[in-house]
C-alpha cells in the first residue's frame, strides 16, 4: 500500500470517530504494535539503505501526526464525557434537602429523664442497683419477712438459683444507707418484673423510687415535694389527696391520688420510712428521720401524652414513636 494512501485512510478513521471505542479501534489498527505502520517499519530491513532511510523518515513523521491526530481526538472525546457526566451530576439548588429522618427519645425514656431532672436539681443523685436480687434486698430488709401476706402482693419471678427479678427499685434504697452515712437524698430509676400483664400492667416495666434521710424532714415535708414535683411534671397546678395505705417498709402510708377529669386517679405511693428498716440498714432512727416514695413512669407518661393502651410503649410501632417527635 502506498504510504500516501495509508496515511489518507488512517486519518480519516482517527477523525471520523464517533466515540472512545471507535477512536481506539482505529489506533491500534494503524498505530498498535501489530498494527500497519508497525508493520511498514519491520520490513525496513530488507531494503537498500538509501531507500531505507527514505521510506524510514516518511513513516515516522506519519506516525507521529497520526499520534498528534489521536491525542487531540481522545481530549475532545474525554472533554465531552466529562461535560455531559457535569450536566446529569449538576445539582439543582431549588430541589428541596435531602435530610436523614431523626429518631427520638420514647416517651417513657422522656419521661425518666423529666423525673431524673427536677429531683437532681434539688440536689437528689441518681442511683441503681441489679435488677437480680437476693430475697434479703427484695424483701426482708424492707420489713417483709418470709411469712409476710404483702409477698403475695409482688407476684415475684423466682430463678433456679434462688435469687429473684427484683419487683421494685427499693432494694437500691437498703444498698444505699448500707454504704453512705446520712444525710442522703436519692432517686433510683430502673427497671422492675412482676407478673402482671393486661391493659394497664407489663411483666417488665419501671420504677422510679426516692428516699431522703435528713434531720428535720417530716410527712409534711414529703406532701410539699410530692406537690412541687406533680406541678412542675403537668405544668399545671394539680389537686392532690394523700389517701391512707398500707406499705411494709413504710409507716404512715399513703397513695397519692391527683384530680384527673372526672374523677380521681392514683399516680403513686409515699410514707415515712419504717423504723424497722431503718435500723436494718444502720440508720440512727432517732437522729435520721426518713420519707421514701415510688412512682411508674409508664403510669405518668399514660396521662400526660393521654396514651389509652399501655402496650403501645412496647409494640415497637414506628408511627407511634413519631408523635413524640
Amino acid at each position: 500500500m502506498e504510504i500516501s494512501v495509508l496515511r489518507k485512510k488512517a486519518i480519516n478513521a482517527l477523525k471520523n470517530s464517533k466515540d472512545l471505542r471507535q477512536l481506539d479501534k482505529a489506533q491500534k489498527i494503524y498505530l498498535g504494535k501489530k498494527g500497519e505502520i508497525g508493520n511498514l517499519l519491520k520490513t525496513l530491513k530488507t531494503l537498500p539503505t538509501e531507500k531505507r532511510r527514505k521510506l524510514g523518515t516518511t513513516l515516522n513523521h506519519l506516525k507521529l501526526e497520526l499520534i498528534e491526530i489521536y491525542r487531540l481526538k481522545n481530549n475532545t472525546f474525554k472533554e465531552q464525557s466529562a461535560f455531559k457526566k457535569e450536566k446529569e451530576e449538576k445539582i439543582d439548588v431549588t430541589l428541596p434537602g435531602r435530610t436523614k429522618p431523626t429518631g427520638t427519645s420514647h416517651p417513657i425514656t422522656t419521661v425518666i429523664k423529666e423525673v431524673s431532672n427536677f429531683f437532681e436539681g434539688l440536689g437528689f443523685q441518681i442511683t441503681s442497683g441489679p435488677e437480680v436480687e437476693s430475697d434479703y434486698y427484695n424483701f426482708e430488709a424492707l420489713n417483709i419477712p418470709s411469712d409476710h401476706p404483702a409477698k403475695d402482693m409482688h407476684d415475684t419471678f423466682y430463678l433456679d438459683n434462688g435469687l429473684l427479678l427484683r419487683t421494685h427499685t427499693s432494694p437500691v434504697q437498703i444498698r444505699t444507707m448500707e454504704k453512705e452515712k446520712p444525710p442522703i437524698r436519692i432517686i433510683c430509676p430502673g427497671k422492675v418484673y412482676r407478673k402482671d400483664s393486661d391493659l394497664t400492667h407489663t411483666p417488665m416495666y419501671h420504677n422510679i423510687e426516692g428516699l431522703v434521710v435528713e434531720k428535720g424532714v417530716s410527712f409534711a415535708t414529703l406532701k410539699g415535694l410530692i406537690k412541687d414535683f406533680l406541678v412542675n411534671f403537668f405544668n399545671e397546678d394539680v389537686e392532690l389527696r394523700f389517701r391512707p395505705s398500707y406499705f411494709p417498709f413504710t409507716e404512715p402510708s399513703a397513695e397519692v391520688d391527683i384530680k384527673w377529669k372526672k374523677g380521681w386517679l392514683e399516680v403513686m405511693g409515699c410514707g415515712m420510712v419504717h423504723p424497722n428498716v431503718l435500723k436494718m440498714a444502720g440508720v440512727d432512727v432517732k437522729s435520721f428521720p426518713a420519707f421514701a416514695f415510688g412512682l411508674g413512669p409508664e403510669r405518668l407518661a399514660l396521662l400526660k401524652y393521654e396514651i389509652s393502651d399501655l402496650r403501645d410503649f412496647f409494640q415497637n410501632d414506628i408511627r407511634f414513636l413519631r408523635q413524640f417527635r
